[in-house]
């Protein structure tokens, strides 16, 4: 996921909690970002898809738009998101998928000018 056009330098785990949580931003800029998201074993792509399915399975409505971008940012096509929704669905819940698929809807939306492109 690119950062915000605001400030190149400034992260945005900085500009969202690095006030209140300088620590916590500090953690998810190196070790989160920095390091786990860097390691060779796995794709950029590959680990949109793991965090993605782990974000609608346990609900964390909150980091999912975050996500979303990202993953479509690392090659992930809106198909395969609704798809991975999709599945989850019978795995995850019905609920959770029901708010993914609403928040995937949301991001695709505001990263296609209000217009959410179909296959």
């Amino acid at each position: 996921m690119s950062e915000d056009t605001e400030d190149s330098t400034v992260s945005r785990a900085q500009r969202m909690f690095g006030t209140l949580a300088p620590k916590l931003a500090s953690l998810t800029d190196d070790v989160l970002f920095g390091d786990v998201w860097k390691r060779p074993a796995l794709s950029p792509r590959d680990r949109s898809l793991i965090t993605v399915a782990a974000l609608v399975a346990l609900c964390r409505e909150n980091q999912l738009p975050g996500h979303f971008s990202r993953a479509l940012g690392n090659g992930v096509q809106q198909e395969e998101l609704v798809e991975i929704i999709t599945h989850l669905a019978i795995y995850a819940g019905w609920p959770n998928a029901v708010t993914a698929i609403a928040t995937l809807g949301a991001v695709l939306e505001q990263e296609n000018d209000g217009a959410i492109p179909t296959s």
